[in-house]
C-alpha cells in the first residue's frame, strides 16, 4: 500500500516541505540545497524537523475500509512509500493495519523502479498487490500480480487497462483541477478590492476616463495579489485550518489541491501584479502595493497569531486599498475617508476574530485558545465590545463628515447624507447580533456579499450621496 495520495489525500514530502517553510520562510534555500544532495537527503532533513498528526490529515476512507476488510481477511498489508521512514512509521502506528512497513531511508529513495525492485526481491515478480495513485507506481503495478488505484487520471486508468491486471479503482472520478484551484483564490474576496475605486468616487473624477482606466488596472492588480496572499495564508495556516469546523474543507487542508500547486502559483501571480504595476501605474502606488504585500507577510508568518496586531493589521489592509486607489489617480485621500475607514475595518477586524471564538465555543469544542490567533474563549465579550464601540464611532466620523467644508463642494443637498447614519447604525448593530449569536460567516464581508438586507442597504446609501450630489 502506498501511503501519499493513496491512503491519504497529500503527500508528506510537501506537507513536511510547508511545515519547514512555515517556520523558516528562507528555509526555501536549505530545501534546493537538500534536493541536489539527493531526494533521500532532503526527506531525512525535513522528516527530522517534523511532527506529522494523521488524526488531522484528509483521509481516503474508502481505501482505510478496503484494507481493513482484507486484514480481515488474513492478508498480509505493508506499506511502501516513498516517505521518509521516521513518517512512515507514524503512519502505521496511527492506522494500525500494517504488518511491515517499507519506507526511504539514508540509503534509498523507494519510489518507482527502486519500490518495485526491493517488493519483487522480498515477494518475487507477481507475487504481490499494489495499490497506488500516481505515474510513479507504474513499474511497480506491472511487477503486481493486481493493480489497485486511486483517483487515477484518464490516461494512467488508460495505461493500467492495458499493461496490468487492473482489479480494484477507487475514486474513479478524479477532481479536476481548475474548480479547487479557482476555490483556493477566492474570487468571492475581490470584492474587497473595490475599495480601490473609494477615491475616485468620493473626488468625483469617475467621468475621466484616463483615471478611471488606472483606477480599473489598479483593481487588476490588487485581485492578483489578493490571490496569491489567499494561496500563501492557506499554506501557513493549513495545520489549523484542519482544526476548524469549516475551514477544514478548505481546498489545501481538505486534500483536494496539493501543496505544491500552492507554492507554484503564489509566487507567479505575486510576480504578475508587480509586473503590471510596474508598467502601467504610478510609482506612489507601487511603493503601496509593496506595503500591502510586505504586510501580508509579516501578518501570515508572524503576526496572525498575535492579539491586538492581528486586528490592527487587518485593519491597516483594508485601509491600504483606499490609500493604493488615491495613489492610482495621483490624489490624496482625505483625513474623514482614512478616518471612517479606520474605525469600520477595526469593527470588522473584531468581528471577525469575534466569530471564530464563537465557533469553537459553539462546537463545544475542548480548547481554550483560538488555535493560530492567540486568542481565549473568555476574550469573546471583551472582543465584541471593543468591535461594536469601533464600529458605532465610525459612525460619529461619518456624521462629522457630513457637516465639514469638502462635503458642501460636492453635494447640492448635503443634509441628505444624515440619512446614512442611521443605516450604518442598523447595518453594524444587525452585523453584531448576528456575530454574537454564532451565524457569521468566517468573513464579515462575505456575509456582506450573500445578505439580502446588506445589498439594500447597501443600494440606499449609494442612492442617498446621489440624491444628495444632484438634487437641490
Amino acid at each position: 500500500v502506498d501511503l501519499d495520495g493513496t491512503l491519504i489525500k497529500t503527500d508528506m514530502l510537501f506537507e513536511s516541505a510547508n511545515s519547514y517553510l512555515k517556520r523558516n520562510f528562507f528555509g526555501i534555500f536549505n530545501i534546493i540545497a537538500a534536493y541536489f544532495k539527493g531526494k533521500n537527503t532532503l526527506k531525512a532533513m525535513l522528516a527530522s524537523q517534523f511532527t506529522p498528526d494523521f488524526s488531522k490529515y484528509p483521509i481516503n476512507i474508502e481505501v482505510v475500509t478496503w484494507l481493513k476488510a482484507e486484514k480481515k481477511r488474513g492478508r498480509t498489508i505493508i506499506l511502501a512509500t516513498a516517505s521518509h521512514e521516521k513518517i512512515a512509521l507514524q503512519a502505521a502506528k496511527y492506522f494500525d493495519l500494517f504488518d511491515e512497513v517499507l519506507a526511504t531511508n539514508d540509503s534509498r529513495n523507494l519510489k518507482s523502479a527502486a519500490k518495485r525492485d526491493l517488493l519483487v526481491e522480498k515477494f518475487g515478480e507477481k507475487a504481490f498487490d499494489y495499490i497506488g495513485d500516481a505515474a510513479a507506481d507504474k513499474p511497480v503495478w506491472q511487477a503486481a500480480r493486481h493493480a489497485h488505484v486511486v483517483s487515477p487520471s484518464r490516461s494512467i486508468l488508460a495505461w493500467l487497462q492495458k499493461n496490468t491486471a487492473l482489479k480494484n479503482i477507487f475514486h474513479p472520478k478524479k477532481q479536476s483541477l481548475l474548480k479547487p484551484l479557482m476555490r483556493a483564490l477566492r474570487p468571492h474576496q475581490w470584492a474587497k478590492n473595490f475599495l480601490i475605486f473609494v477615491p475616485l468616487l468620493t473626488a468625483h473624477l469617475y467621468l475621466n476616463i484616463a483615471l478611471l482606466w488606472s483606477s480599473l488596472l489598479a483593481f487588476l492588480v490588487f485581485c492578483i495579489l489578493a490571490s496569491s496572499v489567499y494561496l500563501l495564508n492557506d499554506l501557513v495556516d493549513i495545520a489549523d485550518d484542519r482544526h476548524h469546523p469549516r475551514k477544514c474543507k478548505r481546498p489545501f487542508a481538505s486534500g483536494q489541491l496539493s501543496l505544491l500547486t500552492g507554492w507554484l502559483a503564489w509566487p507567479l501571480l505575486m510576480c504578475l501584479a508587480f509586473a503590471i504595476a510596474a508598467f502601467f501605474l504610478p510609482s506612489n502606488f507601487m511603493i503601496i502595493l509593496l506595503i500591502y504585500y510586505l504586510t501580508t507577510i509579516l501578518y501570515s508568518f508572524y503576526f496572525k497569531s498575535q492579539p491586538i496586531i492581528d486586528v490592527m493589521l487587518l485593519t491597516g489592509l483594508y485601509t491600504l486599498r483606499i490609500i493604493a486607489g488615491a495613489a492610482a489617480i495621483n490624489i490624496t485621500a482625505s483625513f474623514w475617508l482614512l478616518s471612517f475607514s479606520l474605525l469600520i475595518f477595526l469593527s470588522l477586524a473584531f468581528m471577525k476574530r469575534a466569530n471564530e471564538i464563537k465557533s469553537i465555543l459553539h462546537e463545544n469544542n475542548s480548547e481554550q485558545i483560538l488555535r493560530g490567533r492567540g486568542y481565549a474563549k473568555e476574550d469573546f465579550s471583551l472582543i465584541v465590545a471593543m468591535g461594536v464601540v469601533a464600529g458605532f464611532t465610525s459612525v460619529v466620523f461619518m456624521a462629522l463628515y457630513v457637516n465639514s467644508v469638502e462635503v458642501t463642494q460636492y453635494y447640492r443637498s448635503p443634509e441628505l447624507i444624515w440619512l446614512t447614519c442611521p443605516l450604518l447604525l442598523f447595518w453594524i448593530t444587525r452585523a453584531w447580533f448576528i456575530t454574537h449569536r454564532g451565524h457569521m460567516d468566517d468573513d464579515p464581508v462575505l456575509f456582506a456579499l450573500k445578505d439580502k438586507s446588506s445589498w439594500l442597504i447597501g443600494g440606499l446609501f449609494i442612492a442617498l450621496f446621489a440624491i444628495a450630489r444632484f438634487v437641490v
